[in-house]
């Protein structure tokens, strides 16, 4: 038996259903937002968002969006704050969770921010049990600060 990788491949007409019907763990909704809004907001910030379905062989087993060069609210009291690229969203489907497809998925991001430049991945998170705080910071995030919107702001650095 030959062991499939996973790989990112862009919501097409084909899959924007499947893509859609997605759905985490019951205890995770109040911490990542539903594919279609996800989708709804990379249609409304083309160039920014970058949305990718997270495939093992034929099976949709997760969803993660990046964004590129963007403003945030965070810096907006630092004078000529460089913009930011990183995780929007990450949605790994509830039967297909601890597989490694999180971890995939986030190295992924971290490749194309390099590929196009960049040297600092950035991430938000919810806070509150059962989030994803403990995941981020492994991959080695460093928790920043809270945004405006109470949300945690970690940083990544891709140089090393």
């Amino acid at each position: 038996m030959t062991a499939v990788s996973p790989r990112l491949e862009e919501v097409t007409p084909d899959t924007v259903l499947d893509a859609c019907r997605l759905e985490v763990a019951p205890e995770q909704r109040k911490f990542v937002s539903p594919v279609a809004q996800s989708l709804a907001e990379a249609y409304v910030h083309p160039g920014v968002a970058w949305p990718r379905l997270i495939h093992d062989g034929d099976r949709i087993v997760g969803f993660v969006m990046a964004f590129f060069d963007a403003r945030f609210d965070y810096d907006a009291d630092v004078p000529d704050a460089p913009r930011r690229s990183g995780l929007w969203r990450l949605a790994i489907a509830a039967g297909e969770q601890g597989r490694g497809y999180g971890r995939f998925a986030v190295g992924a991001v971290n490749e194309e921010i390099r590929r196009r430049g960049g040297t600092v991945s950035t991430v938000t998170w919810h806070p509150g049990e059962g989030g994803p705080e403990e995941f981020y910071l492994r991959l080695g995030y460093r928790k920043r600060g809270l945004t405006s919107d109470g949300e945690y702001l970690g940083d990544l650095d891709l140089t090393g």
